[in-house]
């Protein structure tokens, strides 16, 4: 079984993907001859033509306006934005059409769309490059918002996302595209949407973390008894596995590399607070970044969330 990195893993979904349905197609900005800014479509261009690989404008808005065309006349487009800094400007064209289309047509209309992203920190680049407004997309009735944390979660999330009737944001953590690798399998296999993941069972408290933040968790909890959640699926959310988790260890922690006021990882402690509150032996607490912009390269990392922060949030959780 061949060990592959995020990259390598979403090629592979995408070129099966094709290969099993001639309705696939990938549009977006150098996604083509180039092989996308970071080279995840690399090597299609050439197997399936420029029909099915399509260079656009350098419009987000006529990028994803066009794809949900696509998706309601019977295609399966898959639109790539380089940066989810760049999304922004086609968020009408999400939220007011593609979110909407089949609440509005009385499910006459589907809108079956992944819109992919690379998207977080940790990669010193430029301003609006390195983004993590996830929440605004779990404000979206309508739409799906799928993370992977992983090559081989990338490759099945990406296969239920591509077949799946409705819109989904598709944000790739960019720190992870080639930091690590797995066993990815060649054929078919999907990972549920809407299903989360334990990626390490313990009894004392409950961690919570989704993208690149969960590879800084692993590294945080070496030594507790602690139990590490992946949602892998912010919209819909599994609360029965999360909940089923507090409930059991009393503690919980959230780790997310969104800004602290009203990301997602708010509405996870709201929750929490009114399913589980008489199970919580201490304060839900979150690890999170803090409310100014994505600063530039020398000071990116003092703005994440760290290893330390995280181990010592959780030393404090645990003193309860």
């Amino acid at each position: 079984m061949p060990q592959l990195n995020m990259v390598q893993a979403i090629n592979l979904a995408l070129r099966e993907e094709m290969e099993r349905d001639d309705r696939v197609v990938l549009l977006g900005e150098d996604v083509g001859k180039d092989g996308g800014v970071f080279r995840v479509t690399e090597g299609l261009f050439d197997r399936f033509g420029a029909e099915r690989l399509i260079d656009t404008p350098l419009s987000e808005s006529a990028i994803v306006g066009a794809a949900v065309g696509m998706a309601v006349y019977g295609l399966l487009p898959v639109a790539e934005i380089q940066f989810m800094g760049f999304v922004y400007s086609a968020f009408d064209q999400i939220f007011a059409h593609a979110a909407r289309l089949r609440s509005r047509s009385r499910s006459r209309f589907t809108v079956p769309l992944v819109v992919r992203a690379p998207y977080g920190g940790g990669i010193k680049a430029p301003e609006l490059h390195e983004e993590s407004t996830e929440a605004f997309f779990c404000h979206m009735p309508g739409v799906k918002v799928v993370i992977p944390s992983g090559p081989y979660v990338a490759k099945g999330l990406l296969v239920s996302a591509i077949r799946d009737p409705d819109p989904v944001i598709f944000l790739e953590p960019t720190r992870l595209y080639r930091l690590i690798k797995e066993e990815v399998p060649e054929g078919e296999y999907a990972v549920p949407l809407g299903k989360a993941r334990i990626v390490r069972e313990g009894s004392k408290v409950t961690v919570v973390a989704w993208g690149s933040m969960l590879e800084r968790v692993m590294k945080a909890v070496e030594g507790y008894d602690a139990e590490v959640i992946d949602p892998l699926t912010l919209s819909p959310f599994d609360w029965e596995t999360l909940l089923a988790s507090v409930r059991e260890t009393g503690r919980l922690v959230i780790v997310h590399e969104a800004q602290f006021t009203g990301g997602f990882g708010a509405e996870i402690a709201a929750t929490v607070a009114q399913e589980a509150i008489l199970y919580l032996r201490a304060p839900v607490v979150r690890v999170a970044s803090p409310d100014v912009h994505v600063p530039l390269a020398k000071l990116v990392e003092h703005y994440l969330p760290s290893v330390e922060r995280i181990r010592g949030t959780v030393d404090e959780v645990m003193k309860y």
